[in-house]
């Protein structure tokens, strides 16, 4: 069952079994493809604005935050604070977080259109996803083309209003510097199966991080994945996936003071010809009595990623000799995480993070992977927890407190008081 409005994802956050997953073959803008054309819809598209608001408390000065043994996200292209978006916790105190600023309806019998911008507290705009989708048909297949987060796992696909936690977990910041966007084209398909089974495919620019962008025709990156998902009795229903993406990086460019290089802190370090190679399954389980989300429901859900990378470093010195050579690394991460809704309204819940950085290998002919301190062999984690509690089915307001071990030598203590409104229409969330 997958209501129309934010319900979906705050009063009923577990959605029912197979054709709630099938449903999920089409993004949310489907949820309107279903509307017959009118001459109101036409020129009246449906429009929901999320207003996110936080207040955060942390130990350690925020502005020093680093994942230890990971790249600093978002340097496949300079975005001039060095920062993607999604990553790190944020700056202390009371703060306006991003609000989103959806459009989508209707553009004729055969396409839907879906136009999500974030808007940050410090009044800057960011195209999260705009995108054209067929409105169903083709059997079993849509397509979809323009900007649009990758179908790569499970969580990334969400926008952050519908997370269970304030944060992206570990494994998303350090691989993806947060939600991964692409612009591109996605292809996918629901089998005509006794359970659900859909297979996808992706193609894109491959300018975010880990990729760059490139002088290049066609595709940067490409990606594919499959889920099998169904019922298990009255009162449970899963969903189990497996992906796959590629993309190359021409240039990441750092200063030596971000990756460690106590040698030549004023260096500049580049990353050239990076082919990045990354794989993850992820898993869903939820329940309901007899399928009743209402009063008591109970979400399970975890991920797990691995990349490689292999391409060229170079050092140009500031103050010291210059250097290059090959390099490769092997790098891990996963995520598990409960909630529960013990009551009407209230929900309590529980994330650990762990991160393997694994062995970064360089060897020039001055310098060794050695002398770059950031991406020495680390295992970052991080424990959550949070309660939340939901007047309707158009408000939250959640606290959670962190245990943030990500720094190589500083531990950290974080508590968030979070609160999220949504006006005016929303589609369905996904399963």
């Amino acid at each position: 069952m997958i209501r129309n409005t934010m319900a979906a994802a705050i009063a009923a956050t577990f959605v029912a079994p197979a054709a709630a997953i099938a449903q999920d073959s089409q993004s949310t803008s489907a949820a309107y493809s279903a509307r017959p054309l009118s001459a109101e819809s036409a020129f009246n598209p449906a429009i929901s604005l999320i207003l996110d608001g936080k207040y955060r408390h942390f130990k350690q000065d925020p502005d020093d935050y680093n994942i230890g043994g990971f790249l600093p996200p978002g340097g496949g292209h300079d975005d001039g604070d060095g920062h993607a978006h999604g990553f790190g916790p944020g700056e202390k105190g009371f703060g306006l977080d991003e609000s989103e600023l959806t459009i989508s309806a209707n553009i004729d019998p055969y396409f839907t259109g879906y136009f999500t911008a974030g808007i940050s507290g410090e009044d800057e705009i960011e195209i999260e996803e705009a995108f054209i989708q067929n409105s169903g048909y083709l059997p079993g297949t849509t397509i979809k083309f323009g900007r649009f987060f990758s179908g790569f796992g499970y969580q990334n696909e969400q926008h952050s209003h519908t997370w269970d936690f304030v944060d992206l977990p570990l494994v998303h910041q350090a691989f993806f510097g947060g939600n991964l966007a692409d612009d591109g084209l996605q292809l996918r398909y629901v089998a005509p199966t006794p359970v659900f089974l859909e297979f996808g495919i992706e193609g894109g620019r491959g300018a975010n991080f880990p990729g760059s962008e490139r002088e290049k025709n066609g595709f940067n990156s490409g990606a594919a994945f499959v889920r099998v998902g169904g019922d298990v009795g009255f009162s449970n229903s899963y969903r189990f996936g497996t992906s796959y993406r590629q993309t190359r990086a021409v240039e990441r460019h750092f200063e030596g003071e971000d990756l460690g290089f106590e040698a030549d802190p004023e260096a500049e370090v580049e990353l050239l010809d990076v082919e990045s190679k990354m794989w993850g399954v992820d898993f869903v389980w939820k329940w309901a009595p007899n399928g009743d989300p209402s009063a008591r429901n109970f979400k399970f859900q975890a991920e797990y990623f691995q990349s490689e990378e292999d391409g060229d470093l170079e050092i140009i010195g500031d103050g010291g000799p210059d250097d290059e050579g090959a390099f490769s690394s092997k790098k891990k991460g996963w995520y598990a995480q409960a909630v529960y809704q013990f009551m009407p309204r209230w929900r309590v819940g529980a994330r650990y993070d762990e991160l393997r950085s694994g062995n970064f290998n360089f060897v020039g002919g001055t310098y060794t992977a050695a002398a770059l301190e950031q991406l020495r062999n680390h295992k970052p984690k991080r424990t959550s927890a949070m309660i939340d509690f939901s007047p309707s089915e158009f408000s939250r307001f959640r606290v959670q407190f962190s245990r943030d071990e990500a720094r190589f030598d500083e531990k950290d203590t974080q508590i968030f008081v979070q609160y999220i409104m949504s006006l005016g229409a929303h589609g369905a969330h996904r399963f």
